[in-house]
């Protein structure tokens, strides 16, 4: 059997100060279930999520608190055009504060990024439709952190709360 695939690089457009999550679910539940996860979570900060069909009418479906990022997350779902996953499209508040509860998530299969960085989503197209193989995330390291690197880690943890 032969099968003709082509790879795409996806970039995710995204604002500034905003963070995502993007991710692969199973169920068309997915949308109500991390829905009510965001907003209890982190009541009141701004957010928009959307995730890809793969059976039925092959919809994007989505939700969310604020329009704009809801419709940002539909764009990018969109550009993605994959089987099964997700974005969560953050303002106001960070990945850490909710990604043990979206992996907690019955339907939530697996996570590729949570990030405030540029993000390329890898896609690979077949005739069947589109499917997620991985994420670029950022900048490729330059250096091996020294003394002073470790110490302004530690002192950016401990301005965000996370060291005393």
């Amino acid at each position: 059997m032969s099968i003709n695939i082509n790879i795409e690089v996806v970039d995710l457009k995204f604002p500034e100060g905003c963070n995502i999550i993007l991710g692969q679910s199973h169920f068309i539940k997915t949308v109500e279930d991390l829905f009510e996860v965001i907003s209890a979570s982190i009541p009141g900060s701004p957010f928009g999520l959307a995730f890809s069909e793969a059976s039925g009418p092959c919809l994007i479906r989505s939700d969310g608190n604020d329009l704009e990022l809801k419709g940002i997350a539909e764009e990018n779902i969109l550009a993605i055009s994959a089987g099964h996953c997700f974005i969560i499209v953050l303002g106001e508040a960070f990945p850490i504060q909710i990604l043990d509860r979206v992996k907690a998530v019955p339907e939530v299969c697996s996570i590729f990024c949570a990030t405030a960085n540029p993000v390329q989503v890898l896609v690979a197209r077949t005739g069947q439709g589109g499917g997620i193989l991985g994420v670029v995330d950022g900048e490729s390291p330059t250096a091996v952190e020294c003394e002073e690197d470790v110490k302004a880690r530690i002192e950016l943890l401990k301005r965000f709360g996370y060291k005393r």
